[in-house]
């Protein structure tokens, strides 16, 4: 008999039971105290959860733990959710909690028995892990400031919500080849990353047109390595049906045989860009309009850090950096008693792993920032720490060969501590394997975890990616330089990489490192 291929296996059990129709078989292993069928284990990533790696685990420990995601929608907390959040992670994930590239939370040592009253909690607060992982439509990314911004190009909140009700619970799309990811921008400053999203719709005021939406499909950071393209403009008014014909195409055709093949980027690939297009309007019954692609922000720019008045009256926002995106239930319970003494609403959780407080009164604005600094969340944070980004890493990721938010965080302190007058943009990313889930190919220094030797022994370490950025059509991504390093001379790599380049003259650090790959 021919041996079950991965892709197959994965689909033939998508198809016996859908993802969605798992939560009951959840809840019963919870109660019954019966081993998990591996295949359900699978199924479960409908609902937020991965199996975590035994790395941490005590020797003598069996117990099988998983990491939970929460899905929060246009990244935002109220003060209840961030209470709620913190309590769960205190008490039943052993004070762990990271926020993600997709503007979600996630925890770890969670146990099946505890799923009921955690899922109970996160519904008491409108919560809910539903579709945060698993072949299906993710959390819709947006930026953080939207309706708040005064420069903003559009107010897409209200977009962004009915996108993430088509998808919820619909057993129309959760049956997809892989993940399928959406962004909707209306930032002036582009903070989404458009140009690695499966789909995205950027807001852009067009002379004589109006403000529409530009539409790109096909960006991706994983085996479908590739930038957006560009496609045309929709009205606002058009964005869900779009949205739902283009989930339908690559449902309907993206590849099920090879799951690293899979994406909406290898579809395009097959077909071409011409093909994709001319099916997609077939499909729609209207041709998108044509005009030159927008002029976007470079990457280094997309940034929302400090403190700035609100479109609403009276009120400002405030935004922060988190090291890797790492903050812990303790920081969390701490976060939502600071905003409740000063009277903000909440936080909305960013595209890089960072917060903005939302709902601060103007005369409070410099209380809360410097209670904030107090416990480790910057609004005025150093060029090291507002863009270094890190995934979860080898204690925990079953994928990793190298481990990441400890790593970050020393490599943060430790180019601080060396460059304390350093002000030009640099972003860093920490990857623990090749997938790319901390965005390594995208930042001015990439580190992608890989096996490298010392002495005799050949150990998790990093390979060095340089050069990457975002810009449109501008976008490349980082570029191999053959430097491999082990995490303990991480730090002090990157260190002598920024001392060269104080010596080398060039004009700035992107053009430093353009050099290097050259």
């Amino acid at each position: 008999m021919k041996k079950e291929t991965k892709a197959a296996r994965v689909e033939r059990i998508k198809r016996e039971k859908d993802g969605l129709n798992v939560l009951d078989d959840l809840y019963r292993y919870a109660q019954s105290g019966e081993t998990v069928d591996p295949e359900d284990i699978d199924r479960f990533k409908w609902y937020g959860l991965y199996t975590q790696n035994r790395s941490l685990q005590d020797a003598n420990d069996t117990t099988q733990y998983f990491m939970l995601r929460v899905k929060l929608e246009g990244g935002a907390l109220t003060l209840k959710q961030l209470e709620a959040v913190g309590n769960i992670s205190v008490t039943y994930a052993r004070g762990s909690a990271d926020f993600t590239t997709r503007q979600d939370i996630q925890f770890h040592w969670i146990q099946i028995d505890d799923l009921p009253e955690i899922f109970a909690q996160l519904h008491a607060v409108g919560l809910s892990t539903q579709l945060a992982a698993g072949d299906c439509v993710r959390n819709v990314v947006c930026c953080p400031l939207n309706g708040i911004d005064a420069d903003q190009t559009a107010d897409v909140t209200t977009i962004v919500s009915q996108l993430n009700h088509e998808f919820r619970d619909n057993a129309l799309f959760s049956n997809l080849p892989r993940k399928f990811k959406i962004g909707v921008c209306g930032c002036h400053k582009h903070c989404i990353g458009h140009e690695i999203q499966d789909l995205s719709f950027t807001a852009v005021a067009l002379k004589h047109r109006g403000t529409l939406f530009s539409v790109a499909v096909g960006g991706g950071l994983g085996s479908n390595r590739r930038i957006a393209d560009h496609i045309g403009y929709i009205g606002f008014h058009q964005t869900l049906e779009v949205a739902k014909a283009a989930t339908e195409l690559f449902r309907d055709h993206g590849n099920r045989d090879n799951r690293s093949k899979a994406r909406l980027g290898h579809l395009i690939e097959q077909w071409g860009i011409q093909k994709f297009v001319t099916i997609l309007e077939n499909k729609l019954g209207f041709q998108l309009l044509q005009d030159d692609a927008p002029t976007i922000t470079p990457y280094a720019q997309r940034t929302h850090f400090g403190i700035h008045q609100s479109t609403l009256n009276g009120e400002s926002y405030i935004g922060c950096a988190v090291n890797s995106g790492t903050i812990g239930g303790n920081s969390l319970l701490e976060l939502a008693d600071i905003l409740r003494t000063d009277e903000a609403q909440g936080i909305r959780v960013t595209p890089t792993q960072n917060f903005v407080v939302v709902g601060v009164s103007d005369d409070r604005t410099l209380s809360l920032a410097a209670s904030l600094e107090a416990i480790g969340f910057s609004a005025f944070p150093s060029v090291f720490k507002a863009r270094t980004l890190a995934c979860t890493g080898l204690n925990f990721c079953k994928f990793a060969v190298s481990e990441t938010k400890f790593l970050a965080q020393k490599i943060v302190n430790h180019l601080q501590e060396e460059f304390p007058d350093f002000s030009e943009p640099l972003s860093i990313s920490v990857n623990g394997c090749p997938n790319s889930c901390a965005h390594p190919n995208i930042v001015d220094i990439g580190l992608v975890g890989c096996i490298v030797k010392e002495g005799n022994r050949r150990i998790g370490g990093f390979e060095l990616l340089f050069y990457g950025h975002l810009e449109g059509e501008k976008s490349h991504f980082g570029i191999k330089n053959g430097i491999k390093v082990t995490p303990e001379n991480a730090p002090y790599v990157i260190a002598d990489l920024i001392r060269e380049y104080q010596q080398n003259g060039s004009y700035s650090f992107k053009s430093f490192l353009q050099q290097k790959v050259s």
